[in-house]
């Protein structure tokens, strides 16, 4: 029985995991010895495909500390038989993305800076914090990831509901993952999210109030420090109320008895309609994913109708390998094939630990080849609105989730113009950044002094 979200699945996986080859024990060994094929498969040298691949990811990892890798160094680093890279990264570091992960801004057990720590003890070089309908835990994981130089990815898992006319409505998750800066339109998306998370609190209350009806007088009190301060409670923070308090004895069995979809505990909150969640995440600048799809019954008919909404990908990576199933699924709807832990940091129950999903070389590719057109749009949408109109609240809403570094040294920030090509610097490509549409941006704030009312712009003396 595994747990996904805050949901743990009571039915078989469906699909098959394709596992690393090896070979067999039972032939006795030649007097000969050889060496023993490593786990995770043959090593061979990256073809030209996946170093070109190679080379991107890394660009735009490293941004302007990328150093430059010429064909014949890149082909020397190395994929197993899976295409997965085992040497990446400057100084023959891996490139780990970690697409799928919680802190306590929404279910998990760790703080921000604590996943980022932990992330960079495990290697991950991109991380996607994912709380469930919050941004904000972004922030804190941005300055923590500063310290560790890793990638933050700001990203969100939304609450939704499937609804059919044949079937019944079932819930789904629509993970999104925005540019550096966060959503275009971020008001309109955390207009969108805080509805969701009041529907949160009435749908934890009404599971409290099944349980004292079925004799386990658990508080709401108990529930909402659990899940602290100002955070939306969900399931899991409900069954780690009821593990405390000695109703059950562990989360596996709160959710196998009481609290599964349409368990006697269950309740449903204000979810809006899947389509319309990926609708919003595209309109704001977004990568719209379907979350688990494993976890569904119908995840044929739903795939289809958000595929037609605007849906970029799907999960199909998992710490045991890739769900051939899922990934016909995804092929068959032209969908971006991804993949992540969905860590929480609850520490056994078998979860997957941070960054321990082995994503291709060429799979992490088409994600940035898809993605970055998106990002670079929500980016040039947020400066010119700054562009057109210098105010305080449009300066902010560049500042929110990336802080502009100034480094001891270097010109201070004294008009748009500067600030824009310091951000600039730090979210797109030299490439990306050689757009006429920026130029004129920063001719236009050329003359433009900021007012730092209220805005930190921290001095870093390295």
């Amino acid at each position: 029985m595994a747990m996904v979200g805050d949901a743990f699945l009571l039915h078989p996986n469906p699909a098959s995991t394709i596992t690393s080859s090896s070979n067999s024990s039972n032939s006795k060994k030649p007097k000969d010895k050889k060496k023993k094929k490593k786990r995770g498969g043959t090593k061979k040298k990256m073809t030209a495909e996946q170093t070109l691949a190679f080379k991107s990811i890394t660009e735009w990892v490293y941004l302007d500390q990328y150093l430059n890798t010429n064909n014949s160094s890149a082909s020397s680093f190395v994929v197993d038989d899976f295409g997965v890279p085992r040497s990446l990264g400057r100084g023959g570091e891996k490139v780990v993305f970690e697409l799928h992960s919680h802190s306590k801004f929404s279910d998990g057990f760790l703080s921000p800076s604590k996943l980022v720590e932990r992330a960079h003890g495990n290697g991950v070089k991109v991380l996607a914090l994912t709380d469930h309908d919050t941004l904000a835990g972004i922030p804190e994981a941005i300055e923590a990831a500063r310290r560790f130089g890793i990638k933050i990815i700001p990203g969100v898992e939304i609450s939704t509901i499937f609804s059919s006319s044949t079937e019944s409505e079932e819930p789904v998750h629509i993970l999104a993952y925005y540019s550096s800066c966060g959503p275009a339109r971020y008001e309109e998306l955390e207009r969108f999210l805080a509805t969701i998370r009041d529907g949160r609190y009435s749908r934890a209350k009404d599971m409290v109030l099944k349980l004292n009806k079925l004799k386990l007088p658990l508080k709401w009190e108990h529930v909402a420090k659990i899940a602290g301060k100002g955070v939306a409670p969900g399931r899991l923070h409900v069954a780690r109320a009821m593990v405390e308090a000695g109703y059950v004895e562990n989360l596996k069995q709160a959710f196998a008895r009481y609290l599964y979809d349409g368990g006697p505990a269950y309740s449903t909150g204000s979810e809006p309609l899947a389509e319309e969640a990926v609708q919003l995440i595209v309109k704001t600048g977004g990568l719209a994913v379907l979350a688990h799809p494993w976890a569904l019954k119908n995840p044929v008919a739903i795939t289809r109708r958000l595929k037609d909404a605007g849906l970029h990908g799907m999960e199909v990576y998992r710490s045991d390998g890739r769900l051939a199933a899922y990934s016909d699924l995804a092929d068959a709807h032209g969908l971006l094939k991804l993949g992540g832990s969905d860590y929480h940091g609850r520490g056994g129950h078998g979860e997957s630990e941070l960054g321990s999903v082995n994503l291709p070389v060429l799979i992490l590719n088409d994600f940035l080849k898809i993605a970055r057109p998106i990002w670079c749009a929500a980016i040039k949408d947020i400066l010119k609105r700054y562009a057109d109109e210098p105010s305080e609240s449009n300066l902010s809403s560049i500042m929110r989730f990336v802080r502009a570094r100034i480094f001891k040294g270097s010109h201070p920030l004294s008009c748009g113009k500067d600030l824009i090509d310091q951000c600039l610097s730090l979210w797109l490509t030299k490439e990306e950044r050689q757009n006429t549409e920026f130029e004129a941006m920063k001719l236009k704030l050329s003359h433009v002094s900021i007012n730092q009312g209220g805005i930190n712009v921290p001095i870093e003396t390295k």
